[in-house]
């Protein structure tokens, strides 16, 4: 008995030493930091947190009714007044009385290397066979056809061979008669817009897209406009892009009216209201810009022809101007060739003649047309547009 006595004893004893240690092995492990105390932070007066009481308003010096400046409702005070949209300035054109002249120079400098090479191999000591054969190839190059350049050629050899010596002057003036032959001044080319019978005249503007076709027919307002005439502007060229917008440009800039219609729309009809408002306005001339598209389009060359039909329901057209690029050279002849078969062509307006274009292409499309060259374009001026004259341009060519 005294034996579990003992034991229970030392069994008591050892479990509380075993406590004692756990408990001082739990005093020595560091506690972590306490957190740092958080910073006080003072709120602005102005701006009291919520739920404190605000601050007491300070005094301030007030104004009463009749110390403030109040806006005056009498007639003398400014009223804002909205401006109007401001009107495009007029402008006046050039004359077109002798314009073709004074452009000349513009037109020496890219076109006389004609008259220069003929002139150069016409004053050869001996003009034989290979001679007349580089003058045929410069006359060819120079895109005045096949059938002009023999007979120019025959032609100078005639006369050279009659005419003996062969002086500078002797053959420029020798080359400048048979030009002017070629070129012609015997046809009229007046362009007609003045009907004796009726008002107004009307000038029908056709052509390939790209050729300057509508360009030309805004120019070709500016022309009449320095001449006294007032102008409408009918744009049926519905199809292109900003063909409407371009030319109603063109006309604002000389005081010509625009007809235009719905994008795509039917060409006759706009040209037909032209014309229409035209007789009402009682202008000079109603201009007609057409659609330009691809010559090859049978379809769109029908529609070409419905323009001109319904348009003649008012009155006869006076005029139909062809416009080609003279940089394409005998590739302009095959669009003129297709127009002439939709419509009577009256004449002719060769446009971009300032550039690489050869001046023998007023010869070829004259003789393929049967009608004469009237206007010819020399650069990108609003004025640049000339009416064709034979002398002048002849000058050009052969240089002074």
């Amino acid at each position: 008995m005294e034996t579990v006595i003992l034991a229970v004893v030392i069994a008591v004893v050892v479990l509380g030493v075993l406590g004692g240690l756990v408990i001082g092995s739990r005093k020595q492990k560091q506690l972590p930091p306490p957190p740092p105390a958080a910073p006080d932070i003072t709120a602005p007066p102005a701006e009291p947190h919520v739920g404190d009481e605000a601050e007491t308003p300070r005094e301030e010096p007030r104004r009463t009714t009749e110390e403030v400046d109040l806006p005056d409702g009498s007639a003398d005070a400014p009223v804002a007044v909205e401006e109007p949209p401001a009107v495009p300035a007029i402008e006046i054109p050039e004359p077109t009385a002798g314009r073709l002249v004074r452009l000349r120079s513009r037109l020496s400098r890219s076109q006389n290397a004609l008259g220069k090479g003929l002139l150069t191999l016409l004053s050869r000591e001996h003009l034989d066979d290979e001679t007349w054969e580089e003058i045929e190839d410069t006359l060819l190059v120079a895109d005045v056809g096949v059938q002009p350049t023999q007979e120019l050629v025959d032609s100078l050899r005639e006369r050279v061979k009659v005419l003996g010596t062969r002086t500078p002057v002797e053959l420029r003036g020798l080359l400048r008669e048979e030009l002017l032959k070629l070129v012609r001044t015997d046809v009229d080319r007046t362009v007609r817009t003045e009907p004796e019978d009726r008002k107004p005249g009307i000038v029908m503007v056709v052509g390939v897209n790209g050729t300057g076709k509508t360009t030309t027919t805004g120019k070709l307002a500016r022309v009449l406009v320095a001449d006294g005439r007032t102008v409408v502007l009918g744009a049926a060229d519905t199809f292109r892009a900003a063909a409407a917008d371009q030319l109603q440009t063109w006309g604002e800039r000389v005081g010509a009216h625009t007809v235009r219609g719905p994008e795509a729309g039917d060409p006759a009809s706009v040209a037909f209201d032209a014309v229409k408002e035209g007789k009402e306005m009682g202008v000079d001339v109603v201009l007609i810009d057409t659609a330009g598209r691809l010559h090859t389009k049978t379809g769109l060359m029908d529609e070409l022809g419905k323009v001109k039909r319904v348009v003649e329901k008012h009155a006869p057209l006076d005029e139909i101007l062809l416009v080609l690029d003279a940089t394409t050279g005998q590739n302009g002849l095959v669009q003129a060739r297709v127009f002439a078969e939709v419509v009577d062509i009256t004449g002719i307006v060769l446009t971009k003649l300032d550039g690489t274009a050869k001046g023998g292409i007023v010869i070829a499309v004259q003789r393929e047309l049967g009608v004469p060259v009237k206007l010819i374009g020399l650069g990108e001026g609003a004025d640049d547009l000339a009416p064709f004259e034979p002398e002048a341009f002849v000058d050009a060519l052969i240089g002074e």
